[in-house]
């Protein structure tokens, strides 16, 4: 039985084959004429997923004459990048190599810096490609030796061409004759948000049922893939699309912030099912600071650790680290003062108020400014706000012990301080 996915298989071997992304290898797309002219330099790809990204790197290859080197960041090591990199100190790394980094954003910025020795003197080109924002997981020291380039969702209407030499190449490989309605190709164009790859595996389960239709013995050669036999593996493998992928977060956040251990260790699991790591490592580490704030501030720097960890082991067991985070802030004693703080400040600067600062606290002459260090308690009754923010107040101490604390040290200080120390 055939292992390879088909989307393997049928990868383009040249730009003209590529669907979409003709601003980046149509006749006139910019990196198709930079390496028409024969300059091959540092790339970085963004995008979502199945847009091509891994396909425009493997042409480069190929064109460029280049040693070739791929590794996928979740799951390749520090260490074996290293290995193919030493082969630029030997014969047959003369050339320079081609290392194509895919999901680049799962390296961390210790592992990214080991590449830029290589990429500054000319040994290395590098293509890296990453499916969430470079500027906020790519080093950017990287960025600034790169041109960067954007992949977008392929239309259903470029799609729909890459279905149809799908589903060419699965008769011709099964000696039968499956025919598809212009209806279902439409709704797997659609269904899929631009996921060529997502799109050609859908048409592929929905043949092998569609040629079974009319005929269940296992030689048949005739049937017809309908709207209803798609949407039936479309229902049935479901479609994590980016309203799912909120909704999971939402809820991962509000079942923290109720407290409540095993909804989260739930959406925490689903989340990790999906293997999207980063969105859950960023929402953690929120969740930290507005929800459980300082009742437990030694939360947010726990599962910060939690998150750096998470992102060094990789599926599957950067799993146990996040369950790790997720449920300590689902057990920790909760407060939001600080969220409700920040929030109130930011609506009175929105309108403007607090534009004159205080003169003393301003450099360089702080004219007036008295210094708490020299008074007992360390503590001197003066204003800090300006004018026209005088006696607002932004923070509230919540009701948990370390608050209580906090307020209760305030307390003290405004009693006993404020006496100049002799």
């Amino acid at each position: 039985m055939r292992n390879e996915q088909l989307a393997d298989i049928l990868r383009p071997d040249s730009f003209d084959a590529i669907v979409g992304q003709t601003h980046l290898f149509g006749p006139r797309g910019v990196i198709r004429r930079m390496i028409d002219s024969g300059r091959i330099t540092n790339m970085i790809f963004f995008g979502p997923p199945g847009t091509g990204k891994t396909t425009a790197a493997a042409i480069i290859a190929a064109r460029s004459g280049m040693l070739f080197r791929r590794f996928n960041c979740t799951s390749a090591t520090l260490a074996e990048v290293k290995d193919a990199l030493a082969e630029t100190n030997n014969v047959f790394g003369t050339g320079g190599i081609l290392l194509y980094l895919d999901e680049i954003q799962y390296f961390n910025r210790k592992q990214q810096q080991a590449l830029l020795e290589y990429m500054e003197d000319g040994r290395v080109t590098l293509i890296a490609s990453t499916t969430e924002n470079p500027h906020f997981y790519i080093y950017n020291a990287i960025i600034s030796r790169s041109s960067l380039f954007e992949f977008k969702p392929v239309s259903p209407l470029d799609m729909v061409p890459a279905l149809t030499r799908a589903l060419a190449y699965l008769n011709q490989a099964n000696s039968t004759a499956v025919s598809a309605t212009d209806e279902a190709l439409s709704y797997i164009a659609h269904a899929v948000r631009g996921d060529v790859r997502r799109g050609i595996g859908l048409l592929e389960n929905a043949y092998f049922a569609a040629k079974n239709d009319e005929n269940e013995a296992e030689n048949a050669t005739t049937g017809a893939i309908s709207r209803e036999n798609v949407e039936s593996f479309h229902v049935k493998v479901g479609s994590f699309n980016n309203d799912t992928h909120y909704d999971l977060l939402s809820c991962l956040q509000k079942s923290i912030r109720g407290s409540d251990p095993d909804a989260t260790a739930f959406y925490v699991a689903k989340l990790v099912a999906a293997g999207d790591l980063i969105s859950l490592c960023r929402r953690l580490q929120v969740i930290a600071s507005e929800d459980v704030g300082l009742a437990y501030p030694q939360a947010a720097a726990i599962v910060r650790a939690c998150c750096e960890s998470a992102m060094e082991l990789g599926l599957p067991e950067a799993r146990i680290p996040l369950a790790n985070a997720a449920l300590l802030l689902a057990t920790a004693p909760k407060s939001n003062s600080a969220y409700m703080a920040i929030a109130a400040a930011t609506e009175d600067i929105e309108r403007g108020l607090g534009v004159n600062l205080p003169k003393h606290l301003r450099s360089p002459l702080f004219e007036g400014y008295l210094y708490p260090h020299d008074y007992t308690c360390h503590y001197v009754k003066q204003q800090y706000l300006p004018g026209d923010l005088q006696g607002k107040k932004y923070y509230v101490y919540g009701d948990n012990k370390t608050e209580q604390a906090a307020a209760a040290y305030a307390t003290l200080i405004r009693r006993d301080g404020g006496k100049k120390k002799d």
